[in-house]
């Protein structure tokens, strides 16, 4: 590797381990990534998981960024987390490390995928950044501890960050960059990925053009992400508080599927293992709470309305999931 990587830390206290390994069956294991193929049969984890009830957005880019790249990235970071979105990334140089930090700088949550074990800093000039996270997020890899890191972990980790998003943004990226790869394995789930335009002669600006150019959306402002994920900042509690509306169980599991691209009848009931005649119930249900609408014969897409404490408000749209999967 290119960058020399710390040691193992201590990660016991009182001699015990600080490290959880969260199983695929265990009902912590992240919601997102179980409805997912080819996702880790277990998480180890220094902190805590993301939470399943609320937005996450992936921010990735070059490791050699600019200093424009390095300022996108920290204000996109910071205005997402202070509006409560808990923002995934993969604590490389670059972009990566400066997500993280402007959501910890705004008092947000992050959460760092590594392609080592979560005992394991790299790169080692991160080890600051490497100590703060656990305390407002988590450290996450598959790999198990002690692992150093591998050229071929990296690729595999990026499907856990596209995983654990509901939207990947790429804020700088050459033509043939590795946040390129997370772009595409978000669109295979089926994510929103959004990319930061840049100079046309800027060689960092190529991917993000490429994937402007093939219909990624147009991240030009903190606010234009804000309202994919239907989240309406200036909203006031007591206004949120007036409009709930409550989700069934099967509801959520339903509503968690459908985004902002329409999805099909067939892909709903495929996905759930629902009859229609129970999917048809429950999309119904859903049209008639506001939390969807048909956009054309069998043709799903969401509305304005945002799920709060596994409750929906009817004022901002919505991407994150409700409580009961």
């Amino acid at each position: 590797m290119e960058d020399t990587y710390n040691n193992r830390r201590n990660t016991t206290v009182n001699g015990e381990s600080r490290i959880q390994y969260i199983p695929q069956e265990d009902v912590r294991y992240p919601a997102r990534l179980r409805v997912l193929p080819g996702m880790p049969k277990g998480i180890y984890v220094l902190g805590r998981l993301p939470d399943d009830n609320r937005p996450s957005v992936a921010i990735v880019g070059a490791r050699s960024s600019s200093a424009y790249g390095d300022g996108t990235a920290r204000l996109f970071a910071g205005e997402l987390a202070k509006a409560g979105v808990q923002i995934i990334s993969g604590m490389a140089w670059g972009i990566d490390g400066k997500a993280h930090e402007g959501a910890l700088e705004r008092g947000g949550d992050t959460y760092a995928v590594l392609g080592s074990g979560v005992d394991v800093c790299y790169p080692a000039g991160h080890r600051r950044l490497y100590e703060k996270i656990p305390k407002n997020g988590g450290v996450l890899s598959e790999q198990p501890p002690g692992m150093p890191p591998k050229p071929g972990h990296f690729p595999a980790r990026n499907r856990i960050i596209s995983g654990l998003a509901d939207l990947v943004l790429v804020v700088e990226a050459r033509e043939r960059s590795g946040s390129l790869i997370t772009a595409d394995l978000a669109l295979e789930q089926g994510k929103d990925v959004f990319a930061v335009p840049g100079r046309l002669d800027d060689e960092l600006s190529r991917g993000c053009l490429n994937l402007l150019k093939q219909g990624a959306g147009l991240a030009d402002r903190p606010e234009t992400i804000l309202e994919c994920l239907g989240i309406c900042p200036e909203l006031k509690a007591e206004e949120v508080n007036e409009k709930k509306i409550l989700l069934a169980k099967d509801e959520n599991i339903v509503y968690s599927l459908i985004r902002l691209q329409p999805v099909r009848l067939e892909e709903l009931t495929e996905n759930t293992g629902f009859s229609v005649q129970k999917m048809m119930t429950v999309l119904v249900g859903l049209q008639l709470k506001g939390c969807i609408r048909e956009v054309q014969k069998n043709y799903y897409v969401r509305t304005n309305s945002r799920i709060i404490d596994g409750e929906v408000s009817s004022d901002c749209g919505v991407t994150c999931e409700g409580k009961d999967h």
